[in-house]
């Protein structure tokens, strides 16, 4: 696979970013990486979803609806821990000291994923070709959704904006108990190749995956017997899996954001890399505190794909600042005013592309 590049103009947009948001930490005296905001949180966070998990293997509750809705809610901590903890941590802006970063993103290695696996798929692929098909692998949920007007249709694709809520759901099974496996066995995320993982991240990989199978599969069945452990548990994980999908999906596949059509053989961007970002990430609700604090951030996904290594908790600051500059240069800033029209417009985008 021809890797694609960017066109590197002059007056970079990058460069002039860089050069306002260090000043703005300059002049504040700012770590532009985690604080207190962002521990404290995590404290609470994995407090919330062990103090849950602990009390649905040993204590079950008698009441079913007690118990499947203490199901949905650690699908929710799950996907939290994932936003806030892990998601910072290994873009390494959970904190300035290294090991706390790394700690932070094992937690996505105890919750049964791998974070080695993410920073090739996540940090490398996503955030530096957004959106563009045949590369960015988040655009992959083949052959169930077209995420992209550059993959085949499929007759099934039609009702696509109806059903594609089942198949958000089941991410999170899919990435613990398939994906990870694949990308280690194969070597790669879709056409990218992972870089050699050294003995310890081997060990690491199935350390952690035994670990998961422990804790959320066989303890769970002794303790409260299989029937009951596989509806809890695939309760718990649709709603991680629904949570995460819906988040992430709506900053890229909305009515609005571009996906690049690359010439095959060229395989060139015809905008520098921040521009691109640009075209192809959407905010949306950034007045709303409530969820920018639950989603940790993610709402302002245009300031986390221009700086990853910036904690979330200081994006609505630098915002304005990207907001600045867009409109100094003539620049589209794309953001949904709420959660609903980001969601809106992502179901119109499944619609179209599924008819189109």
């Amino acid at each position: 696979m021809q890797i694609p590049r960017f066109l590197k103009p002059k007056d970079s947009l990058h460069a002039e970013l860089r050069q306002r948001i260090s000043a703005y930490f300059q002049q504040r005296g700012q770590d532009s990486k985690g604080d207190v905001r962002l521990h404290s949180k995590a404290l609470l966070l994995v407090g919330g979803f062990l103090a849950l998990y602990i009390h649905l293997v040993f204590f079950l509750p008698s009441q079913i609806w007690l118990g499947l809705l203490e199901a949905v809610l650690l699908g929710g901590f799950t996907a939290a821990i994932g936003f806030n903890v892990m998601h910072d941590g290994a873009h390494g802006s959970f904190s300035k000291h290294a090991f706390l970063n790394d700690l932070a993103g094992l937690s996505l290695n105890f919750l049964g994923a791998n974070v080695f696996m993410w920073k090739t798929k996540h940090n490398v692929v996503h955030h530096t070709f957004t959106n563009i098909e045949g590369v960015d692998d988040d655009l992959n949920a083949r052959p169930m959704l077209r995420l992209s007007p550059g993959q085949k249709r499929y007759g099934i694709h039609k009702y696509q904006y109806l059903y594609f809520w089942m198949v958000y759901s089941l991410l999170y099974l899919y990435w613990v108990f398939f994906t990870d496996y694949k990308k280690y066995f194969l070597g790669r995320v879709g056409e990218m190749p992972i870089g050699k993982m050294p003995l310890m991240e081997h060990l690491s990989f199935w350390g952690f995956k035994a670990l998961h199978l422990g804790l959320f599969v066989i303890l769970p069945i002794y303790t409260m017997g299989f029937v009951t452990w596989i509806i809890g548990f695939l309760v718990y994980t649709f709603a991680a899996g629904l949570i995460l999908s819906i988040v992430f999906q709506m900053a890229h596949t909305v009515g609005d954001t571009a996906v690049p059509d690359l010439d095959p053989n060229l395989r060139v961007v015809d905008e520098e890399w921040a521009v691109h970002q640009l075209q192809t990430t959407a905010n949306f609700a950034t007045k709303n505190r409530v969820l920018s604090w639950l989603v940790g951030g993610l709402n302002f996904q245009i300031e986390h794909h221009l700086f990853p290594h910036i904690s979330h908790v200081h994006y609505p600051a630098i915002s304005q600042i990207v907001r600045e500059v867009c409109e100094e240069k003539g620049i589209r800033y794309i953001e949904y005013p709420r959660f609903r029209h980001a969601l809106a417009s992502h179901i119109q985008y499944l619609r179209e592309l599924g008819r189109a």
